[in-house]
């Protein structure tokens, strides 16, 4: 399924608006995602990869911030457990639309594919049903901070013993130095991926009161404090990383 080139901060505007994930952003996401986010590829995939270890016969497996289904579609590409389905959840309407429409393309193209189930809904509100494996990629910096805790220890409580929370995140960091070595690498990244200075600075404008990084300390003591009893980074590159949190 084609998409646009995301040209959406490319001209001056009068008033930069908080980002959303409205039509227009929907429209470029595939396109913004790769450009923007180093290693989102490899982590896609590879959360379909760990999920197939973790996944149990019979179980429910979230992709919670579906956005357009990328870890959807990993699922049930990398899944074989025997009776698993795939609930895929969003809260834009335009992402639901447009995901549903990428996983009939999947279907078409592949055979013996997990059953999936596309929700719009607020993931906070959200009674979760018993789950194998859990994956949020980056989702929760979405999420207000204070409300934070009480969704991963909700989350907690649905994962099934031998499961797993995936949880893929930008990081911010305690120290400055660190943190802006690493933001001035980012910032590199989307250069050399086609983004010009006024794209960077709009982009930045729209998104800075939305998405509110933490610290990976921070992410592991919550996850701690949400009951998981085990997490171990296993990928990161510049600023972005992903947790595997072991109930």
């Amino acid at each position: 399924m084609s998409h646009s080139p995301d040209r959406l901060f490319s001209q001056p505007l009068e008033l930069v608006s908080d980002f959303a994930f409205n039509e227009d952003v929907v429209r470029v996401f595939p396109d913004m995602i790769k450009r923007s986010v180093p290693g989102y590829p490899t982590i896609v995939e590879n959360l379909g990869v760990l999920a197939a270890r973790f996944a149990q016969p019979n179980t429910a497996l979230y992709d919670l911030g579906a956005s357009l289904g990328a870890v959807t579609q990993a699922l049930r590409r990398h899944v074989r457990s025997e009776g698993c389905r795939v609930i895929a959840v969003d809260n834009s309407a335009a992402m639901v639309e447009r995901c549903r429409q990428y996983l009939t393309a999947q279907d078409s193209m592949f055979q013996e594919l997990l059953p999936v189930e596309v929700l719009e809904a607020d993931i906070l509100s959200l009674a979760l049903q018993p789950a194998s494996v859990v994956a949020m990629n980056f989702t929760l910096q979405f999420i207000a901070p204070e409300q934070r805790l009480a969704l991963l220890t909700q989350i907690r409580q649905a994962l099934l013993p031998g499961g797993a929370l995936i949880l893929s995140e930008k990081l911010r960091f305690a120290d400055a130095d660190e943190h802006a070595l690493l933001n001035d690498l980012h910032l590199d990244f989307k250069r050399a991926n086609g983004y010009s200075e006024l794209e960077i600075a709009q982009k930045r404008s729209a998104i800075e009161n939305v998405m509110k990084p933490d610290t990976l300390h921070a992410h592991q003591e919550r996850l701690y404090a949400a009951g998981f009893s085990k997490v171990v980074p296993w990928f990161q590159c510049l600023n972005f990383a992903s947790l595997i949190a072991l109930p």
